[in-house]
């Protein structure tokens, strides 16, 4: 797939890759996502199996669905989640944000979402290399905020894909998660997305992956 310019994103403004350092911590983050991911895909092939059954019972169309969104450096990828919306009003393209009591979503479908086990797909993306488990959350293109597109209302918006996408992110442990119908909400997600940028360390990461764990999983509302 297509991707934008690097230099698009300025993001030798932001950090260096070429540091020894950054490349230690890189490769860190990448080897702890591979391990991560290969073992709770492995783990949790019998849950797979099970929410697979359940949606098949629960509505008709596929088990999963996927959908374009922005990687790294601009690079469009297809991130995979199980299918939570009915199959004929699903929208392939993510820009239309969920609302409550959305007629969209199946019975079934609000109970992944809501304990965030429809993301869980997403292994597989961090496993070949598409996502990570940390980093700033997997935007649709062509996201709006407020009726606005985010690259309109934060101009540094594309410097967020300088790292992958992740599961979580600093954002979501800081609240700024689900739909973004304010403009002021949607700078501060993607504020703190660029202070990830800017700050990343493996170290970070850590931190970010343990306030998920205590503080989210179980209490989705759709990233």
């Amino acid at each position: 797939m297509t991707s934008l310019p690097r230099r698009a994103f300025g993001h030798e403004l932001v950090f260096s890759d070429n540091s020894g350092k950054r490349k230690l911590q890189l490769a860190l983050k990448r080897l702890f996502d591979i391990a991560i991911s290969f073992g709770a895909l492995v783990a949790l092939a019998p849950l797979f199996l099970v929410v697979a059954v359940l949606i098949k019972l629960d509505s008709p169309g596929p088990v999963f669905f996927s959908q374009v969104r922005w990687g790294r450096y601009g690079k469009k990828i297809n991130i995979f989640k199980f299918r939570s919306m009915r199959n004929d009003l699903g929208d392939k393209t993510g820009v239309k944000q969920t609302v409550e009591n959305d007629p969209r979503i199946t019975k079934i479908g609000a109970f992944l979402r809501r304990t965030n086990i429809d993301e869980l797909p997403q292994l597989f993306n961090v496993l070949r290399g598409d996502m990570s488990l940390i980093g700033p959350r997997c935007h649709a293109v062509g996201m709006l905020a407020s009726g606005m597109l985010f690259e309109e209302l934060v101009p540094e918006y594309h410097q967020r894909h300088v790292m992958r996408p992740g599961l979580s992110g600093l954002a979501q442990i800081r609240g700024w998660r689900g739909p973004t119908t304010r403009r002021g909400e949607a700078r501060a997600r993607i504020m703190c997305d660029l202070y990830y940028v800017s700050n990343y360390s493996f170290m970070l990461d850590m931190q970010i992956l343990l306030a998920t764990i205590r503080s989210e999983v179980g209490r989705g509302t759709g990233f």
